[in-house]
């Protein structure tokens, strides 16, 4: 047997701390939360935030896999939190009877790919949110707009909606289409789009918005709160569908999160100060979900 070595309590102390030192050296952040004025937000303090808001509107970046776990685990802690709607970019408003019957246990989840028109990372980012819905027995809402309507007014403008039969107007929001060309977002979508885009283009990002708002307001619980999962841009500086909510019902408590990357998560780049009520910071570093 070897001798057992006792050391003297204050060298006991270094060590430990030696070995402390060394293992957090190892663990690098890959997020950081901040508030729109750049100031470093912990993680109770993010679900305070939103536990207190009729409406979150999680703002991701698509391809973006830490956001994607963060939605998950928000979704899990407001669900402890009372009434809980979720509500998703992401599955179209014609789709929302095959959700239902996936909820339900009435088809399987090949069913549900093949006749819902689920986005390709729909597997691995999107159907953890469902399956948590369908464990805990949450609604989940089907807010966007058929693309069918979103093309046809990329081509000819609002009035291509005149043409809608009117037992399918109930898959967008009521019209005529509110719309303001001048706000920021849409004219900074005009400008990166260059030449590949017309005024008509906006306009069909402003009938996804209308319409993502439209039915976040329908499903609105009494008490409790709508998670409602969109791309960044469709809720930044609050705009977008926040835009059409607040038109509608002024009186509504609406938390915004944006998703950014940066280099460094110590400090919230100043282009994005005022992006949302609450900036997810991820490492550039962060591999994609696709």
């Amino acid at each position: 047997m070897r001798p057992r070595i006792l050391l003297p309590h204050s060298l006991l102390f270094i060590v430990a701390m030696l070995c402390i030192g060394h293992a957090s050296a190892q663990v690098l952040p890959n997020y950081a939360l901040f508030n729109a004025k750049g100031g470093k937000v912990s993680h109770k303090r993010m679900l305070q935030t939103l536990a207190a808001a009729d409406v979150v509107l999680f703002g991701e970046l698509h391809n973006n896999s830490i956001a994607h776990w963060l939605q998950l685990e928000v979704a899990r802690e407001l669900a402890m939190r009372g009434n809980l709607v979720l509500g998703a970019e992401m599955i179209e408003a014609d789709d929302q009877a095959t959700l239902d019957a996936y909820l339900r246990g009435e088809i399987d989840q090949a069913a549900f790919d093949t006749l819902a028109r689920l986005w390709k990372n729909h597997p691995t980012d999107y159907a953890p949110l469902v399956e948590l819905a369908k464990a805990r027995k949450l609604p989940f809402v089907a807010c966007n707009v058929p693309r069918r309507y979103a093309r046809a007014v990329n081509r000819g403008g609002f009035e291509a909606l005149d043409t809608v039969p009117t037992d399918q107007r109930r898959f967008i929001a009521p019209l005529p289409i509110a719309f303001d060309p001048t706000l920021p977002g849409y004219v900074k979508m005009l400008a990166m789009l260059g030449d590949h885009a017309t005024p008509n283009t906006v306009k069909a990002q402003a009938l996804k918005d209308a319409t993502m708002a439209h039915f976040i307001l329908k499903h609105l619980p009494t008490t409790g709160r709508f998670l409602h999962f969109n791309g960044s841009f469709h809720s930044d500086y609050h705009e977008g569908i926040y835009w059409y909510l607040k038109r509608a019902r002024p009186d509504l408590q609406v938390v915004t999160i944006a998703t950014i990357t940066s280099d460094q998560l110590k400090k919230l780049p100043a282009e994005n100060l005022g992006q949302a009520d609450i900036i997810l910071c991820v490492d550039a570093d962060v591999p994609g979900s696709y």
